[in-house]
This record gives C-alpha cells, structure tokens and sequence, in this order.
C-alpha cells in the first residue's frame, strides 16, 4: 500500500511538472510578427470599436514578396496570477490557426478582437497591437462609441516605450489616427485611444495562470483555512481513537504486584503463556513472542535445549531436540504450529539451520497468535487486521488529499487546503497503529500481567523452599524473555544451591544439568546465565533472517 502511495505521489508531480512546462510557454508575452522574406510595402488599417466591446479590424495591405505570416498576440501576462486573453474571430481574407495569420496577396484582412478594452481610472481604455513589421508604412485609424479622451501609440519591441511617428484626432474627437514609417521584423506599433468611462462597458478576459507560487499562496485567508481545516480533520481522528482506539476501562483499579507461584507452584495470572502475554501487552505477535514460546515449550517437556560445544572464537549454536512422549494435544493452537515449524518431521534440528519450512509456517504461528487472543477474548477484534484497515484508510485519505491539492493548486490558490487533508491522513496511516481496543477482559488481564511484570523485576524468590526453585524458576523464563529480565531469573535459575538434581523429574540427569537445558562437556550451571542471554538474542535474530529471507 504504502509503494502504491508512493507511486501516486510521483504521479501528481510529474503532472504538475507537465502543465507548468506547458503553461508557462503560453502565458509568456507574444508579439506580432511578420515573416522575415517578406515586405509590406503599405499597410492602412482602419479599427471601429463596438458598444459591446469588439474591435473589428481592417487592413488594406499591399505586399512586396512572398506570402505574409504574421503571428497575432492571443496572450499577455496580466498580473502575477492571472494572463490576458485576446480572442481572434470572423477572419477574412486571410487563414488563421489560432496562432498565425496568412496573408497570400494584396489585398484586405478583417478580423474581430474580443479582450482589447481595459477599465481605467478615468475611463476605458483600447490597447491593440496594430501592424507588425517589416513595414514601410502604417497608418491607423480608430473609431469607437464616444469621443476619443487621450490617445498615445509606441513603435518598436511590444514592450517599447518610443512613440510612433505621429498620433492625432480629428475635429470632432471621434476619430484618432497614427503613422509610422520603418518598422523592422520583430517590431509593432502598438495603438492606445482612452473613451469615458462605460463607453462600452468591456473588460479584460483573463485566465488563471497556474504557478506554484500562486497555487499555495500564503496569507491570512489561506493561513486561517489550514488551521480550521487541520484542527478539524485532525480532532475527527483524535475522536476516533477516543471512541475506537482506546482500550475499555478497567473496574477496580489495578491489581498491583501480581506474583507467579503459590505454595511452591507456578501460577501465572490467568493462566496467561508468554507468547500470548507479548501479543497482549504490545499488541503485536513479534520475534520475541516466538522466542519466548521456545523457550517456554522446553520449559514444560515439549523439546529439549542441547547447547553446542564450540571453540572461543566460533559462532554458538544450539540443537532443538524433540521429545517423543510430550502431549502434544495439549498445546494451543500457535504453540502446536511453532512446535511443527520447528521439527517439520524430524527429531531435532539445529538452530542455525531453522530455515526454509520454518520460515513459510512464521506467518501460521503469527495468525493464530492474533486469532487466540481474539478467543480469550482480550480483543474483540485481531489486532493486525485492525492496524491494516486503518492504516489503509490513512493511505487512501493520504492519496485523496494528493489529489484534492493537485486540483486546488490548479484551479485556485488555496493548495494549502489539501495539505491539511495529506496531513490528517498521515495521522490516521500512523495513528491506526494504535487502534487495537482491548476489551474490558482484555484490560483486566492486561493489568495482571503488568502486575505480574513489577513482580519479574523486583519480587523475592524467599518463599520458595529450595528443592523446587529450578523447576519453579525456570518456569519464570519464558516470561523474563517477553519482559527483558532473561539475566535476573537466569542467574536465579543457575544459582540453584547444588539442587538441580532434585527438581523431582526423575530423568537422571547431571546436576550440572537442566531437565530442558543441556549444555557441552565442560559446561555447568554457573555458566547458564550467560547461555541462556545468547540464545535468546540468537534465536531472535535466527527469526528475523528466517522472516527477512521468506520476504524477499
């Protein structure tokens, strides 16, 4: 999901990238243009500006040379958000492609414009671009819909500021004519009459020009808006964690220090097995989960620890060996498909080779970890499911917000908006790690087991009569691997006042031994400590390349 994300996320800029080159070319100033072969040796155009707006337009050209192309201005830069458009329509005499304008004779061009007239403080205002060079002379004449106020033209670069040859209005005011001699390829004269205000009641015909700078424009309205918009959606996921994320209270406060055994027996809180404590707490079925199951299936009878003799400088390693006569139908559901992971038809197997098969069947022990606290009733849903439909809705809203920002950026200037939506659903992508909802069972065991955790770190072994606390404390163990308290109870377990042989197992095992841990030759008890610290690091770390190399 989270490639997927990614690959939209490319998407969207890619396309931005595409309509900024497309646009901006287009929104660029343009200039009227003739081509270079060709010399028009005379050019009368005589303009009559509409009440409605419209400027009609007709020249009378005489060429010299071939055909003439001349290239209309259609768009200017308006401001720094907007480009002015200037419609060319009912051409005669002449083709037009939208762009360029062919003349292939003498004779006479007409044409309409639509977008030439501009409110101005003392009027209206009519600005057209009328004779393009190479021209050895150009008049123009306009006449319009009221008395002519001011007038001025410009001759040269469309950006020119040089007045043109002469400029003058007749008698009556209705009428302004302008001259202009040599005007070169590249060059324009550019014509300007002023009329009163609602002469025509035109304005300019603009279009938004998409920019970044403008599409997330940064200023109070916008600023404001983000913030509105970020602390309602954010607050909405806030109140979804409130109404579906938390776990249920909890009647009767906490239990406080919550002790394993009672009358020399192993009681964990309700009954609680390490792997199903792990999933429970963290509220995922991790790589330590896993370990501690190990450890805790040897614990009580199902297979058997043989550490691995090796010289100093060699890699430890221990062989996992099965024990035939374990019931083996008392085990839940996740410890029978770890056990049958692990052997997969054979007696024993070493640690290091915990591969192939046991990689694949990883993910079975992981999915009835999810289901069995589902069936004590802890959750009312799989924990993993939870995280991924939530998780999956912060991606999808993550996706919509790319997509509502790429479409406001385009059309307006409020991108910044769909940024609070991208923002809200990286919350909720990152929040549904947090939604699994213990039920109210869930959170009394829970409690228990924290409880029971003060009493891993801190509690006394003093009651225990020493004949049992091998046997006793390695029971611990498993719970000490999900807890990170392996070094505490393992020093327990190898400090056993020489009573390791009357744990009452009646297997004939060396005292230097454990009835689920053996070690080498030359090994002991005092040495169990630091054994069992580096198989479980080692086991962990076996797991997770077995996992890596499943994944790839």
């Amino acid at each position: 999901m989270m490639d997927v994300a990614r690959q939209l996320r490319l998407a969207v800029l890619l396309a931005v990238l595409a309509a900024l080159a497309a646009l901006g070319p287009a929104a660029a100033p343009a200039s009227a243009s003739a081509d270079r072969g060709t010399t028009v040796a005379d050019d009368d155009v005589v303009m009559e500006l509409g009440k409605n707006g419209v400027l009609h337009v007709k020249e009378t050209i005489t060429l010299s040379g071939g055909p003439l192309k001349r290239t209309l201005l259609t768009r200017t830069r308006y401001d720094d958000g907007h480009d002015r458009l200037y419609q060319i329509a009912n051409v005669k005499g002449a083709t037009f492609d939208g762009e360029t304008l062919t003349v292939k004779e003498s004779g006479t061009v007409e044409y309409d414009v639509t977008g030439a007239v501009t409110p101005v403080a003392t009027g209206e205002e009519l600005r057209w671009f009328a004779v393009a060079g190479p021209v050895r002379n150009a008049t123009v004449r306009v006449t319009g819909p009221g008395r002519v106020q001011n007038l001025t033209c410009f001759a040269g670069e469309p950006t020119s500021a040089m007045a043109c040859t002469a400029a003058s209005t007749d008698e009556a005011g209705t009428t302004a004519a302008f001259e202009h001699q040599g005007l070169v390829a590249g060059q324009t004269l550019t014509v300007i009459v002023g009329y009163p205000t609602g002469a025509t009641g035109a304005a300019p015909i603009l279009e938004r020009r998409f920019e970044l700078s403008n599409a997330f424009a940064l200023n109070t309205v916008t600023v404001l808006s983000l913030v509105a918009l970020l602390v309602l959606l954010l607050g909405g996921v806030g109140l979804l964690y409130w109404a579906r994320g938390r776990d249920a209270r909890i009647i009767g406060g906490e239990p406080g220090e919550v002790s394993g055994h009672q009358s020399g027996h192993f009681t964990p809180p309700d009954g609680v097995r390490p792997g199903q404590i792990g999933t429970l707490f963290d509220e995922h079925a991790d790589v330590i989960d896993v370990t501690a199951t190990i450890v805790d299936l040897a614990v009580r009878g199902y297979l058997r620890i043989d550490e691995q003799p090796r010289q100093t400088y060699e890699t430890p390693d221990w062989r996992l060996v099965r024990l035939p006569r374990a019931p083996l139908g008392s085990l839940l559901p996740y410890e029978r498909a770890l056990h049958n992971a692990i052997f997969d038809g054979r007696d024993e197997v070493a640690l290091s080779r915990l591969r192939g098969s046991f990689a694949a069947e990883l993910d079975k022990v992981r999915d009835a970890l999810y289901q069995d606290v589902v069936t004590q009733g802890w959750f009312a849903r799989r924990p993993d499911s939870v995280r991924t439909r939530w998780t999956t809705a912060g991606v999808i809203v993550i996706v919509l917000g790319m997509a509502t920002t790429a479409l406001l950026a385009w059309l307006t200037t409020y991108g910044l908006l769909g940024l609070a939506v991208i923002i809200a659903g990286a919350a909720l992508a990152y929040g549904g790690q947090f939604m699994p909802a213990k039920t109210a069972k869930g959170a009394a065991a829970l409690a228990r087991v924290l409880g029971f955790r003060e009493h891993l770190a801190t509690g006394g072994i003093d009651d225990v009569p020493a004949v049992k606390r091998i046997e006793l404390f390695s029971r611990y163990l498993p719970y000490a691997v999900i807890f990170d308290s392996v070094d505490r109870w393992a020093r327990v377990v190898s400090t056993g006042d020489g009573v390791a042989g009357q744990y009452g197992t009646g297997n004939g095992h060396r005292a230097d031994n454990l009835y689920w841990y053996e070690g080498p030759a030359e090994w002991d008890l005092s040495r169990f400590a630091d054994s069992m610290r580096t198989f479980t690091m080692t086991t962990s770390g076996a797991i997770s390349a077995a996992r890596h190399a499943r994944s790839q």
